[in-house]
């Protein structure tokens, strides 16, 4: 909301002295964002005035249209005389009033204005457009053509109200009375503590039977709709400068005078309007909601189908409008035109103005759906005012007849859905226990009827709520509001007192010691947003019937690309490594941890829990009965090279082995033994593919998969070739884990090392000689390493050769050779029973 501050001292007697720095500072300590003071005017100095074009005379011996003028500008070029200029605009004609910049201004951007010999004229000032002079749009692309009562030399800074100071807001959606003049006013006069003149304080006529006839069918989407009628427009009056400007300031563009007119209303109340041409209604205005197929043409002249709960405004043709977001194309207030035979001046003459009250998440859900955000819809879905439509639609007839020379018709139709005023009950104290800071009762009651409500009662306080604030609906709603105007400034610092004992639980030690150990490892944390698309799933080659694919949808989603929450971390992970590839960094390796949402086997919906008591275990059983499942995943992406290149030597490119070793981290953080074998799975390579399994409980579940993507999803996501990848469930492979992780014992005791190479066939995973090795070996082995591959006509065809490193030692003593050999030959003999082993060369 762009709030100039000239208006706001229409509405509250800020001090002369205060600047819009002053009134941010004040603004921000109520409550408000105010982001920016913008200052209008600046670097604008003058003379800049009132001129009347009285000659133009064509130069054509140059490649474009250039115009020489004479201007009388009266005595403010210090001589009566008239003053020549050159201009190539042509939107303007001998006669007309403009505004002219003479030699010794600047205008906006530095640009100083001074005699000068051009296009073999001398040229004595500049005749200005509203861009040179940072007005912003008016609608036209050339000269400012000012009404012609404006007499020649008048100050035009003044005229055009060039120099203010605007205030931009960024009104959160609980504060929707501040999309209007009227409701900053109020935020200002709290903050000043000055009495507030309120603009929708109006003599309005009581409703008759004489007015436009109204047909409200949806009584919950429409609860309110007033009509008015005003005739004998003049179709040539236009809109006086100060109510453009007023517009313009506020980032709105001018368009006709009825237009501009509710433009106007809607900014100073807060209430969105919509003038209909009555000459083309037909027959009763209604207010249904719209048959399934239904088309609408908008005000921008886009053909929409309508959806069977939007809400829409109608005659007897059908939708003449989309309530409280655009009108229809069929009813709109036509342009003033002159007709080439008879000369005469024809327009809108007749109009009909809506002021209607709407479902706040009707309107929100029709504009979002049909991708189209208005300034009305904006102010319908954050809330207004029901109470200001009468006022509104009056100050709207107020000003057609002001400024259009119309009448304004007896009728006055006005339909209300009965509704009683809305009530909190509150503890007086309950803003004292809330802030910690004892403001009392008679503070309590003052700041909440500076906000507009009635408050009756003593200990107990029954406060009526002011019909423009539809966000005050409980106590801390009430108790916040106090505070905010006592200054949030002026709460005391304390330091939370935890109870002792309480600390981090040892999944959120596991997650903190995985995220450490995988940036130990070389990999970048990079964190994304929950949401992802359905297509996505596709390009990641998942099955039909896959876990992945049971998605949960959003209701209202940031972006309508990406409606569900993510069901995996690759997504989001690729897509960060594909938009970091893109720009130039090749080497990548990054990691996530984070929570994935699968829904549940059989939806249903959550009931409302009680917040007068605890919830019973039931009642919290059967909502989480129906929360979609959230396990914590762990994925890590990589691409480029894992090793770089120097003078030390080669580099080496990251492979699937990078990834299979990234879930091994992740396990040995969280203490459980991970089980690596041969897999074949969605976006994976099926020949460099890796199944990661667990055992939990005396079964194996797998936990997740790792290595290369498959060419086909590389293609299809845009990646860099031989990208890989790897996901865990973080989750699953803690409960595998043999409980929190404890320090090794370190022993004093030398190590014994035997090494034993074993001939197995081809198809025989590594992984699974080491188990066996390792289980054979017994409790005196330390570690094993494999640190040798080989294949040849040497071993023989069909087989592989697979060298261990095995250390071997004692807590207690030192190993003698016998025991060392002893626990080799144990675990050779295992794994020869196991998988088939030979030792090499026995």
């Amino acid at each position: 909301m762009r709030v100039p501050l000239s208006w706001l001292r229409e509405y509250v007697d800020l001090p002369a002295t205060e600047s819009g720095r002053d009134v941010q500072a004040k603004l921000i300590s109520a409550g408000l964002e105010v982001e920016t003071v913008e200052q209008l005017g600046a670097g604008l100095t003058g003379p800049l005035v009132v001129g009347k074009v009285l000659t133009i005379e064509e130069l054509t011996e140059f490649k474009k249209p250039i115009r020489y003028c004479t201007v009388d500008v009266g005595q403010a070029n210090g001589t009566g005389e008239p003053q020549e200029i050159i201009c190539g605009a042509r939107n303007f004609a001998e006669g007309d009033k403009v505004v002219v910049a003479l030699p010794g201004a600047v205008l906006p951007g530095d640009f100083r204005i001074a005699e000068r010999k051009t296009y073999g004229r001398m040229s004595r000032g500049m005749i200005c457009s509203s861009d040179e002079l940072g007005m912003g749009d008016d609608g036209t692309k050339g000269i400012i053509v000012l009404p012609p009562e404006h007499e020649v030399g008048t100050d035009a800074t003044a005229l055009l109200e060039l120099y203010d100071e605007v205030l931009d807001i960024a009104v959160t959606p609980d504060r929707g009375y501040c999309l209007s003049m009227r409701g900053v006013a109020r935020e200002a006069a709290i903050a000043y503590g000055l009495p507030l003149r309120d603009p929708a304080l109006l003599d309005v006529p009581a409703p008759n039977s004489y007015g436009y006839p109204v047909q409200v069918t949806d009584p919950v989407g429409c609860s309110r709709f007033t009509a008015r009628t005003v005739v004998g427009l003049d179709p040539e009056a236009r809109s006086p400068i100060w109510l453009q400007r007023r517009l313009q300031k506020a980032g709105m563009r001018p368009v006709s005078l009825a237009v501009d007119v509710t433009n106007y209303v809607m900014l100073e109340l807060g209430q969105p309007l919509h003038a209909y041409d009555r000459s083309r209604l037909d027959g009763p205005i209604g207010v249904r909601r719209a048959e399934p197929g239904e088309k609408i043409t908008t005000l921008d002249g886009t053909v929409r189908v309508l959806d069977a709960a939007d809400l829409v405004i109608t005659d007897s043709r059908g939708p003449i409008g989309i309530a409280g977001v655009m009108g229809g194309a069929n009813t709109e207030i036509a342009d003033a035109e002159t007709d080439p035979e008879t000369g005469q001046v024809r327009g809108t003459t007749e109009v009909v103005i809506e002021a209607a009250h709407f479902d706040a998440i009707s309107i929100a859900r029709t504009a979002r759906r049909h991708k189209l955000s208005s300034e009305a819809s904006k102010r319908f879905e954050r809330g207004v005012d029901p109470q200001a439509a009468a006022a509104a639609a009056q100050r709207t007839v107020d000003l057609l007849v002001l400024l259009a020379g119309g009448t304004a018709e007896a009728g006055v139709t006005e339909i209300i859905a009965p509704s009683a005023p809305r009530t909190v009950a509150m503890h007086a104290d309950h803003p004292d226990r809330v802030a910690g800071v004892s403001y009392g009762r008679e503070t309590v009651v003052r700041r909440l009827q500076e906000i507009g409500c009635d408050v009756y009662g003593q200990d107990e306080l029954v406060v009526t709520v002011p019909s423009w604030r539809p966000d005050l609906n409980e106590p801390n709603d009430l108790a916040e509001e106090v505070i905010r105007l006592e200054g949030y400034e002026n709460l005391p610092s304390t330091l939370p007192k935890p109870p002792a004992g309480r600390g981090l639980t040892e999944r959120q030690r596991t997650h903190r010691r995985v995220g450490r150990a995988l940036a130990g490892a070389g990999y970048v944390e990079a964190l994304n947003y929950p949401f992802i698309s359905e297509q996505v799933l596709d390009q990641l080659d998942l099955p039909a019937g896959d876990p992945a694919r049971r998605v949960v949808k959003l209701v209202n989603p940031l972006s309508d690309e990406e409606p569900a929450l993510r069901t995996t971390l690759l997504p989001g992970l690729l897509a960060a490594l594909r938009r970091n590839d893109g720009r130039g960094s090749h080497d990548l390796a990054l990691f996530e941890t984070g929570l994935v949402f699968h829904a549940p086997a059989e939806p249903g919906v959550a009931v409302r829990l009680p917040v007068d008591r605890r919830p019973t275990d039931a009642e919290l059983a059967g909502v989480d009965a129906v929360l979609p499942e959230q396990p914590r995943h762990a994925a890590v992406v990589l691409a480029g090279a894992r090793e770089q290149a120097g003078w030390w030597g080669k580099g080496r490119p990251g492979d699937w082995a990078d990834a299979v070793e990234a879930a091994r981290t992740v396990a040995r953080e969280a203490g459980a033994e991970l089980i690596v074998r041969q897999g074949q799975y969605g976006p994976w390579h099926p020949g460099r593919c890796a199944e990661l399994v667990v055992v939990v409980d005396g079964a194996e579940r797998t936990a997740g998969h790792a290595g290369e993507l498959h060419p086909r999803v590389v293609k299809a996501l845009g990646l860099p070739a031989r990208t890989c990848a790897m996901e865990l469930d973080l989750d699953l492979v803690e409960a595998a884990s043999a409980g929190p992780a404890r320090a090794p014992r370190i022993s004093t005791f030398p190590v014994a090392t035997q090494d034993v190479a074993l001939v197995v066939d081809q198809g025989v995973p590594a992984a699974e000689v080491e188990r066996h090795l390792t289980e054979g070996a017994g409790e005196l082995l330390e570690s094993i390493r494999l640190f040798d591959t080989f294949t040849g006509e040497q071993i023989g065809e069909g087989k592989k050769s697979l060298a261990y490193a095995l250390r071997f030692r004692a807590a207690d003593r030192t190993l003698t050779v016998d025991e060392a050999t002893a626990a080799r030959d144990a675990a050779v003999a295992l794994a020869a029973e196991r998988t088939g082993a030979v030792l090499r060369g026995a």
